[in-house]
């Protein structure tokens, strides 16, 4: 390819990205100005400790839910991308098939896993009666992750609009729910079964919306019917959908169990504090979230066309910039206005959170590089390596954080999340530089090849 196509190829990409993650973050920002009001009236309406009991029976059933479940969102985008470049709807059909049956049973399973759990371990973390009565039915919570494969396949076909628009379902849900459940002083209970709800609504509407596109996009194939020949036709899926898979549940590990480590360890009302200081520093690492969520789809197209990893490797390091450069204003307003925050958000009672937000803050700064860099890193072929660092990193220093929080109480939670921090983004990010330098040997040595 002459160096003006290959330049004007390398900007196309980028731009594409900004253009996706432009999509994406409309729908986060308007979904975050919606969760934060839904937080205002759920907290000045159950305060810390039934605030902290809602937070810590939802996590605990996302927690449970991640390890379980099986995701295949990635797969979708990488193999589909190959099958599309073919022009194969076919090949295409059977890899939803494939990914949308195995993320279905998964779920299935993880319902399961968390009605059992449930009542057994919500007393240790300090549930309420009125929350253990829920706790089975809310099992059915875990389905708003068992969405994975809807998803892919909009970014597959670059439909971010729909994935923005689609980010305000369940904060959407929850506010209204959170509304009447304060009209009827409906408590911790009209509060979680409008989370539920919310939960199943965000699951069914992605499927929905999914299922719409593909009749219209594929009305060659029928949707429904028996994945055979996908694995077959897709050689090395079920390794990399393992690792795929592995990758994303212990890069989420640590911030789904920190909520619930804090409730075992100081109690629910710390938790509530907790969760609201973690909710404010959201906003710094979600741009860089969805960026990476905007890339990989992307980054995977160039890897299925033989691009070389130097291509990534640029596009990886704008992306990162425009995350910083997001993130650097938000992060002055948090330090300055942490206590006036903390209060906006949760009321008087949910003042103790303002120094616990602001070494959370420290921990998302330095996080912003990880997930378009691991997005980088499965697109590349190597989801091992980010599985490998969000494994040493998540698990490695986890025990760490009761030790702190029994020394330095809740601040401890936040100190501990500092040094993750640092550890996952220096191990990510050498790791991205060495696989993308070997990709781009790779590419040099394959057009030096005598013809």
């Amino acid at each position: 390819m002459p160096i003006a196509e290959s330049a004007t190829a390398k900007t196309g990409i980028i731009r594409r990205i900004y253009a996706n993650l432009g999509l994406l973050i409309g729908g986060k920002a308007s979904a975050g100005l919606i969760s934060l009001a839904y937080m205002a009236i759920a907290t000045r309406a159950l305060g810390p400790v039934d605030y902290g009991v809602l937070i810590l029976v939802h996590g605990f059933a996302l927690t449970v839910g991640g390890i379980i479940g099986f995701p295949g969102w990635h797969a979708v985008v990488r193999y589909g991308a190959q099958a599309l470049g073919q022009g194969d709807h076919g090949r295409l059909v059977r890899l939803l098939r494939f990914a949308g049956t195995i993320e279905l049973a998964g779920g299935l399973v993880a319902v399961l896993a968390v009605a059992v759990l449930a009542p057994l371990l919500g007393p240790r973390l300090g549930w309420s009666h009125e929350a253990l009565a829920f706790a089975v039915p809310y099992s059915l919570a875990v389905l708003a992750a068992t969405r994975a494969t809807p998803a892919g396949y909009l970014q597959l076909i670059r439909r971010f609009d729909l994935l923005g628009a689609h980010n305000l379902v369940a904060p959407a849900v929850r506010l209204g729910g959170a509304l009447i459940a304060w009209q009827m002083g409906a408590g911790l209970t009209g509060n979680l079964i409008a989370w539920l709800i919310s939960a199943l609504a965000e699951c069914l509407s992605l499927w929905l919306i999914g299922a719409w596109l593909a009749r219209r996009h594929l009305a060659d194939h029928a949707l429904l019917g028996s994945p055979r020949g996908a694995a077959r036709e897709n050689p090395g899926i079920w390794r990399f959908m393992l690792a795929a898979n592995a990758d994303i549940t212990f890069g989420e590990l640590a911030a789904r169990i920190a909520p619930l480590a804090v409730g075992w360890v100081l109690g629910p009302a710390a938790a509530g504090l907790y969760a609201v200081a973690q909710r404010a520093t959201v906003i710094i690492q979600q741009p860089a979230q969805i960026l990476g969520q905007a890339a990989y789809a992307e980054f995977a197209r160039l890897a299925a066309s033989h691009g070389q990893g130097t291509a990534i490797r640029r596009a990886l390091i704008g992306c990162i910039g425009i995350a910083f450069a997001t993130a650097v204003p938000v992060i002055l307003l948090l330090l300055i206005f942490a206590r006036p925050l903390v209060v906006l958000m949760g009321g008087n009672a949910f003042a103790g959170a303002a120094n616990l937000l602001i070494w959370l803050a420290a921990g998302r700064v330095v996080l912003l590089i990880a997930p378009p860099v691991s997005a980088a890193l499965v697109a590349l072929g190597r989801p091992s390596w980010s599985v490998g660092a969000n494994v040493a990193s998540s698990l490695g220093l986890l025990p760490l954080l009761p030790i702190l929080m029994l020394q330095f109480g809740l601040i401890g939670a936040g100190v501990q999340g500092l040094i993750q921090a640092l550890t996952t983004s220096a191990m990510l990010a050498g790791l991205v530089w060495r696989a993308s330098g070997e990709s781009a040997s790779a590419g040099r040595d394959a057009t030096e090849l005598p013809r």
